[in-house]
């Protein structure tokens, strides 16, 4: 049986709020999802390494922006797969999402129920 089907399905939450991080990661814990988090730049390193299977990620972050390790992962081929939402505040979130060829974005303040139609759009239901 495929690996990927025997284990949750691992999100990488990158923002450097560390507020949104915690309460991202528990909703989407709750939902049955594995979580990984990176609160800055480092993200692109963490990607590689832990392999996840989809990426929150927020525009601004200390070391590194969000657009620029978006573009950095959709030009690898071992990593441009993995779907990318990007998630901010910022009132230019789409044009700035469209242009790194994220896969989908999420504005803030998100509901809750938003958050989970987003990730559930990219990724396959686990059970």
């Amino acid at each position: 049986m495929d690996q990927a089907l025997q284990r949750p399905p691992r999100i990488l939450v990158a923002d450097d709020d560390a507020a949104i991080v915690d309460a991202v990661q528990l909703i989407l814990e709750d939902s049955g999802y594995a979580v990984l988090t990176a609160a800055d730049g480092a993200v692109a390193a963490s990607v590689a390494r832990e392999k996840p299977d989809l990426l929150l990620l927020d525009i601004r972050m200390a070391g590194a922006s969000g657009q620029a390790i978006c573009r950095e992962l959709k030009a690898n081929e071992s990593t441009r797969h993995i779907p990318v939402i990007m998630f901010s505040a910022n009132r230019d979130l789409a044009a700035i999402a469209a242009e790194a060829g994220a896969d989908d974005v999420l504005g803030k303040p998100f509901e809750l129920s938003d958050l989970l139609d987003v990730v559930a759009k990219h990724l396959p239901p686990w059970s």
